[in-house]
């Protein structure tokens, strides 16, 4: 065998020892602790314990502001009166809009949570993708708000007045109007959360973007009926609206998951 050929076949299992090297060291788990179950139950409990104070904290503190949050979330309603129609109804409103508002405020800290009790457990390989997920989850989904706010919310309720505005006067029901908001904005930030969904599952080798791309007639009559059952409202508008961003979050998902060479 000639110098040369000696040399590449060293370069070559260099190489390989490098690459399963590599490999080995993406697999292990550096935070592996060993626990009996009822220490994983017992830190699962603390965890949960800790969220939610962190929850009710924020909530309480956002109570003390509701009044600025209520009339923050009356602004789409373009005036509309709106009607106490039982003792306490405003005041029930209030903790729905403070508990809601307090719990986006402390999910950061609920995220922590959770990343804290899942992270003994993963490899070096799956903690990469721990950060950009719970990064691009919350950015998802605090754009998901932002969207229903601005676009969604009043679309409907342009409809709906708009719909009846020579035949009835518009006063509605404090209580059923914020229903209507809070569900419709919480909604649409889980539908926004489809992306991270779909880069989860190509980086972890589950579900190809090929295989995301071949399935977009069922994925557009699966966004249709989402549209349909995440939206509070009947009207055809705002379900289009909804079943539009999510077509493209799905699509802009499979962007993603070509771009990770999945």
């Amino acid at each position: 065998m000639s110098r040369s050929s000696e040399t590449e076949t060293t370069t070559t299992k260099d190489f390989d020892v490098e690459a399963t090297s590599q490999e080995e060291y993406l697999s292990e788990l550096p935070g592996e602790v060993e626990m009996s179950l009822f220490d994983h139950l017992e830190e699962l409990r603390s965890r949960i314990f800790y969220s939610l104070i962190a929850v009710v904290l924020s909530a309480v503190g956002c109570f003390i502001f509701v009044k600025q949050l209520v009339q923050l979330l009356e602004i789409p309603a373009q005036g509309v009166k709106f009607l106490q129609l039982a003792p306490g109804e405003y005041f029930f409103v209030s903790i729905k809009v403070a508990g809601y508002s307090g719990l986006v405020l402390a999910s950061p800290f609920v995220l922590y949570q959770i990343l804290q009790f899942v992270l003994p457990g993963l490899t070096r390989r799956e903690r990469r993708l721990l950060i950009p997920i719970f990064m691009g989850s919350t950015v998802l989904f605090l754009s998901g708000l932002v969207f229903a706010y601005f676009a969604l919310i009043p679309a409907a309720l342009n409809f709906f007045i708009n719909y009846g505005a020579d035949v009835v006067e518009q006063s509605w029901s404090i209580d059923r109007y914020f229903e209507f908001v809070l569900l419709l904005l919480f909604s649409t930030g889980l539908a926004f959360q489809i992306p991270v969904i779909q880069l989860l599952l190509g980086a972890l080798g589950i579900v190809s973007s090929k295989v995301m791309l071949s399935g977009w007639r069922y994925v557009i009559m699966g966004a249709v009926v989402l549209g349909a059952i995440l939206t509070p409202s009947t009207d055809p508008l705002t379900q289009s609206l909804l079943a539009g961003a999510v077509l493209g979050l799905y699509f802009g998902g499979i962007g993603l998951v070509k771009l990770i060479g999945k």
